[in-house]
């Protein structure tokens, strides 16, 4: 009798964390997916009748499709900015002692703590037309440039919002790396950049992998940066979203679009995950 209630204790115990993922992920998901394929009419609203039009026509719209490829391009760009800024800050993080550590760490941390909505509008006014970036430019003697409402504002302050997920893990998995293994090669004749490439690099892919699908998936998915920084003509998958459902009230649509970026992202992330892991395992040994 003890052996069947210690065998059964896991599902106990993971039962209660089951629920909820069920109910606040897998539910809604579901639900999602079966609002995509309901017709919709602008006079009489949602029908209760099955549908592939919303797919058809997302995909055979280079509206919707020019927006799908802004999102991951920008994505995409932000990861990269954040994995070149990023590593080397972890990196350096890494290598300094207390009470320095703490304090940088707690300077990398500390913009979590505010408002994404907040430090939105901060760049918005960094980056206006009588913004300070602007009028250091005209301080300087250089005409002012459009920055506000550009996909180079959405990127600026993307980096800075998804900047900590990237140096977190990579600043984890730099902790686990003996120091004296790069020691070791630079006293076997590697110099700095050898050693960096050559050991620590491999052995920090993994918490970079991490990063950037952290940085990757948070940054398709944004909307409060595209919405205060592109402005209303300069979308984003989340703002096409927002706008189907509170402005358009055509919700089977705005479905369509959310599943269909949902599993971009995921086939992007999956391909990613695989190419790095082969790549970390075989350069690992």
């Amino acid at each position: 009798m003890s052996v069947g209630r210690s065998a059964a204790t896991p599902f106990w115990l993971a039962g209660p964390g089951a629920l909820v993922f069920l109910g606040l992920i897998v539910l809604p998901l579901v639900l999602t997916v079966i609002l995509s394929f309901h017709a919709y009419d602008h006079t009489t609203g949602i029908k209760n009748e099955f549908t592939l039009a919303h797919y058809a026509a997302v995909f055979s719209d280079d509206y919707y499709l020019g927006i799908f490829w802004r999102t991951l391009r920008l994505a995409a760009l932000t990861t990269l900015i954040c994995a070149v800024i990023g590593a080397p800050e972890a990196y350096i993080l890494s290598r300094m002692r207390d009470p320095w550590r703490s304090v940088f760490l707690l300077v990398i941390i500390g913009p979590l703590l505010v408002s994404v909505v907040v430090r939105a509008f901060g760049w918005s006014m960094l980056l206006g037309s009588t913004g300070l970036v602007n009028q250091s430019l005209q301080a300087l003697g250089f005409d002012s440039v459009r920055l506000l409402y550009t996909e180079t504002a959405i990127v600026i302050a993307l980096v800075h919002v998804m900047l900590p997920f990237m140096v977190i893990p990579v600043w984890t998995a730099l902790q686990k790396l003996d120091p004296m293994v790069e020691a070791a090669a630079w006293s076997l004749g590697a110099s700095h950049f050898t050693a960096l490439r050559r050991v620590v690099l491999p052995q920090v892919s993994l918490g970079m992998l991490s990063g950037s699908l952290i940085v990757f998936g948070l940054s398709a998915s944004a909307f409060a940066i595209p919405g205060l920084l592109g402005g209303r003509r300069l979308k984003m998958a989340a703002t096409l979203v927002y706008d189907e459902y509170m402005h358009e009230l055509n919700w089977p649509l705005g479905a369509t679009i959310a599943i269909i970026v949902l599993a971009a992202n995921l086939v992007i992330m999956l391909a990613y995950n695989r190419v790095v892991e082969t790549r970390a395992r075989k350069a690992l040994g």
